[in-house]
């Protein structure tokens, strides 16, 4: 099995480098922001991110392909670099500490591009959450300072905990009813948002959860901690991994269950 543990050092050197200046600006009075074209935001913190970490990996990774939010696809071949330079863009510029830097390695295999290291990391909150393929998922302030993680053990949904972003994004998909009778059928809902219900997911305080769009970059890294954390992460559609434009994620035990409340509007369109 490949070692990615030199590839999950640097990562963690992009995060702290990304943390510095992430929260150099947060809650500044004079943060610009401006508003892309499919109407969401984007801060001048968001860019100054992704182009830090960008100009670190072209030093250190020159052969590795690079793909970020805000500057797209540079470079080719098996390894690629996925960077959400803040996931959660309108808590950053609303003064909401419920943000993070997202980056990811995704290597070529038989079943495509899929993560084999990620690091989540969410200096406002203080925390930090990262794994790589076959060493385990793990919380802590350094690598050295370490708690690894583990899904829940819930195996019904009357007792399980379910978390998601907003209610909005299911009905504009046909999907509200179904997500609805899920909320019902569990023990508690909450809608914490962004990366922060797969970890945790990843963790084992929240059983399952789900958004109905998302990017590849708002999912390769939080994908290989669930997947790493002995969780379940797939599409809507059922496939595994951060492909299908959407997400699903689960201790495993519920996941079945997840994705036939998820899917009964489509079932019966």
């Amino acid at each position: 099995m490949a070692d990615y543990h030199d590839d999950l050092r640097l990562a963690h050197v992009l995060a702290d480098a990304a943390d510095a200046a992430t929260m150099d600006r947060f809650q500044a009075l004079d943060l610009q922001v401006e508003t892309k074209p499919d109407m969401t935001p984007v801060s001048e913190a968001d860019k100054a991110a992704e182009e830090l970490i960008r100009g670190q990996l072209q030093r250190a990774r020159p052969r590795d392909a690079i793909l970020g939010e805000e500057y797209g696809v540079e470079g080719s071949g098996p390894r690629r670099w996925v960077i959400d330079p803040i996931d959660g863009t309108k808590n950053y510029v609303r003064g909401v500490p419920v943000w993070a830097t997202l980056i990811a390695l995704m290597e070529a295999g038989e079943t495509g591009f899929q993560p084999v290291v990620g690091v989540v990391s969410a200096p406002a909150l203080g925390r930090r959450w990262w794994a790589a393929k076959g060493s385990g998922a793990y919380t802590g302030r350094s690598l050295s300072s370490a708690t690894r993680l583990g899904v829940s053990k819930v195996a019904s949904l009357e007792d399980a905990s379910f978390a998601y972003s907003s209610i909005s994004g299911w009905e504009e998909r046909g999907r509200l009813d179904g997500f609805l009778d899920l909320t019902r059928a569990c023990w508690r809902t909450r809608a914490y948002g962004d990366f922060w219900p797969y970890m945790m997911v990843a963790e084992g305080s929240v059983d399952i959860c789900a958004e109905p769009e998302l990017s590849l970059w708002d999912m390769a890294a939080v994908a290989i901690v669930v997947q790493e954390a002995g969780g379940t992460y797939t599409g809507l559609d059922g496939r595994h991994g951060p492909h299908s434009g959407n997400a699903a994620a689960s201790n495993g035990l519920l996941h079945g269950e997840l994705l036939s409340y998820l899917n009964q509007e489509s079932a019966q369109a």
